[in-house]
């Protein structure tokens, strides 16, 4: 067998997958051979993504946590002059530490 692994589109870096495929969509768009989703297939192929993405814990456990940290971030800066100095790092206006969130959320799915 010859070695093909570092042949065709699957091998190249991401960044210039994206350009290629960006030019193939243009291309068919201004052919008019684009597929154009209508509401319903929007719904039901993001149902579907949502059902295999929820199914992976970890990762779940994770977007909650970048959430909390974003939500929270954005809480210290919103109120960056009206908050004590002395604070704990970590803190959120919800209370708790950053850990005691992502085990919250990490027990919230096992309910499910």
């Amino acid at each position: 067998m010859s070695d093909t692994s570092k042949r065709g589109f699957a091998s190249m870096d991401e960044d210039k997958q994206r350009e290629i495929a960006s030019k193939g969509g243009k291309a068919a768009h201004e052919k008019g051979t684009a597929h154009e989703f209508t509401s319903e297939e929007a719904r039901e192929a993001g149902r579907k993504g949502g059902e295999t993405t929820s199914k992976d814990r970890e990762f779940m456990a994770e977007i909650g946590r970048q959430g909390g940290k974003h939500s929270h971030r954005s809480d210290r800066d919103d109120n960056e002059n009206e908050q004590d100095d002395n604070e704990e790092e970590g803190k959120g206006t919800q209370g708790g530490s950053r850990e005691q969130h992502a085990k919250a959320g990490r027990q919230s799915h096992k309910n499910k």
